[in-house]
């Protein structure tokens, strides 16, 4: 399609402009200051985005879409069709499905499957494991995101938190290494602490479980050996003031050692355990207060690179268990810009939360032709109708685990319009469910 966006208020590269773009094709050809000119009857589809902002799609750079193996809380399909909803028009997906991306048949698999069922476009971390070190140096290096490490937080293989295994994985890596950072033995040392002060531990006991100390050790050994072996290290969802102190607030292209900050920790804190109990349950743990703005400050000054999700569906069953029973984890695709933008009216600007969605992460995963507005850029774009509200309902929920934290909530704004590749894929409600996204490409 050749699709013209008029009247718009275009917000990209750290500006604001009243302008207009017109795509061609699965490109832009224009982004124009001012009131169009021309004949409109000569594109295929008209948008007048009058008291709209117009922005990039948003890249997200850590979703948990749970195919193959746990379809019963989302797939790839339901997944991408929320994150389309949402103004989301890539996302990386995350290597702990069963089984796990810790081989090249299983990556492949991914792929092939995105190419049939994702309405967004698409990439996948590799798995790192205690076995497998052997295959990094033979990644698609122009195909494949980057390499998930688990310090923390999971289970069998995947578990890697021996030294030399750690430090052979650093030093191989061909490519960024993105890690979940937690100290099991922090962890299981609170546990048995808080068991025995307290007995049955219930939500408002999680960020004392996973502690801001066990996100300090495991953090500061992974910028360690980043360190020790100039690996490209991108520490994903930070949760501490602590963990800042690690980090540089220089420019992003200028980084080696780069992180990720998570809608949740930016908008919750352990005060909304008592409403929300393990409907807020994520590793790592929501925190204090202080924590949450902590981290607010550093995604304004740089210290924090990119804002993303950790979308990661649990059923409602799973969630409703008790505590110690419940699934860390939540959907957020659906709403993340938006919250994101709910935040504009007294955190952050509204180019602060384009650079954190939609360019930072085009720079730092070296993407191709994507995260801004530009000239023979793909035509991924999000219009967002300003003061047009959302109100959050389970049964507006397109994941397929049908809930969200934000139930209840009206967000101020509403994604209407959702372009990937130069397609209409999301349309006021309708999504195109013929429409399929594209394997991104890194420029490596």
């Amino acid at each position: 399609m050749n699709i013209l966006i008029k009247n718009g208020l275009i917000v990209n590269e750290n500006k604001q402009f009243e302008g207009y773009i017109i795509t061609e094709g699965e490109f832009i050809k224009t982004v124009g200051c001012g009131e169009f000119v021309g004949d409109e009857k000569l594109f295929d589809r008209v948008v007048d985005a009058s008291g709209s902002y117009v922005m990039p799609g948003v890249i997200d750079d850590q979703v948990h879409f749970r195919e193959p193996g746990l379809t019963y809380k989302a797939d790839i399909e339901s997944e991408s069709r929320a994150a389309v909803a949402g103004g989301v028009t890539s996302f990386m997906e995350m290597p702990n499905t069963s089984p796990a991306t810790t081989s090249f048949d299983a990556l492949d698999w991914k792929f092939d499957k995105a190419a049939e069922s994702s309405r967004a476009n698409y990439s996948f971390y590799f798995g790192a494991s205690n076995t497998n070190a052997d295959l990094l140096e033979k990644l698609p290096i122009d195909k494949v995101c980057g390499i998930k490490v688990f310090m923390g937080s999971s289970t069998g293989d995947m578990l890697v938190d021996r030294e030399a295994t750690l430090s052979n994985i650093f030093q191989r890596a061909p490519i960024i290494v993105a890690t979940h950072c937690e100290d099991n033995n922090t962890i299981k040392n609170n546990q048995k602490e808080l068991e025995l002060k307290y007995g049955e531990l219930n939500a408002t006991h999680h960020p004392l479980i996973r502690s801001a100390e066990a996100c300090y050790v495991s953090s500061s050994k992974a910028v360690e050996l980043a360190t020790k072996f100039n690996t490209r290290l991108h520490v994903l969802h930070i949760s501490t003031a602590k963990e800042m102190s690690l980090f540089d607030a220089k420019p992003l292209a200028e980084k080696q050692i780069t992180n990720e900050v998570c809608v949740h920790h930016l908008w919750f804190s352990d005060e909304d355990y008592v409403l929300k109990g393990n409907f807020i349950k994520w590793n790592p743990a929501i925190k204090s207060v202080t924590d949450r703005d902590a981290l607010r400050q550093s995604v304004i000054s740089g210290k924090i690179d990119i804002v993303a999700t950790d979308h990661a569906p649990h059923t409602l069953e799973e969630k409703m268990k008790p505590f110690m029973d419940a699934p860390s984890g939540g959907p957020l695709v659906q709403y993340s810009l938006l919250s994101m933008l709910q935040m504009t009216k007294n955190i952050f600007t509204v180019e602060q939360v384009v650079d954190k969605m939609c360019h930072n992460p085009a720079i730092l995963f070296q993407i191709d032709r994507r995260g801004y507005l530009r000239n023979d850029y793909y035509a991924d774009i999000v219009i967002v109708k300003k003061e047009l509200p959302t109100l959050v309902t389970n049964e507006s929920v397109l994941s397929k685990c049908g809930w969200s934290p934000f139930e209840g909530y009206t967000f101020r704004n509403s994604v209407t319009n959702t372009i990937i590749n130069g397609h209409m894929v999301y349309d006021n409600g309708q999504i195109d469910d013929d429409f399929r996204g594209m394997a991104l490409k890194f420029n490596r």
